[in-house]
């Protein structure tokens, strides 16, 4: 019987390290599909979850808190829902950041559609490594 998908986004799956963030930005492998940027790194996790992931909105871009936040919003409702196509495909463990690159609002369909396209590059390149 084939699992249930899980839309849920339980804190175990939030990346919170602020040394392996560090790491991220340092070592960490990238794809992007404009406006969003993955930062990835295959790591050893602590908790008993494939991967941890957190978001990212350049102050600089967005100076207002209130639009960073709602476009964080985006980008984690996005993942919540298409994380299934690469929890479901990738063995090793891994550490994500998203960000976003755009100088403009966004709006949901958008990001959702570039949050695919980036989880699909991701695999094939994690696929042909």
């Amino acid at each position: 019987m084939k699992k249930p998908l899980n839309f849920g986004y339980p804190r175990r799956e939030k990346l919170k390290s602020q040394p392996l963030i560090e790491k991220l930005f340092l070592e960490g492998k990238s794809v992007s599909s404009y406006p969003l940027k993955l930062i990835y790194l295959q790591t050893e996790l602590n908790e008993d979850v494939k991967i941890q992931s957190t978001v990212a909105v350049p102050k600089k871009k967005f100076k207002s808190a209130v639009k960073r936040n709602r476009i964080k919003r985006l980008l984690r409702e996005a993942y919540r829902l298409n994380k299934h196509l690469v929890f479901n495909n990738s063995d090793p463990s891994f550490a994500f950041l998203f960000l976003y690159l755009g100088k403009e609002m966004p709006d949901y369909h958008d990001v959702e559609r570039n949050m695919q396209a980036i989880l699909q590059k991701f695999l094939k390149k994690i696929g042909d490594e």
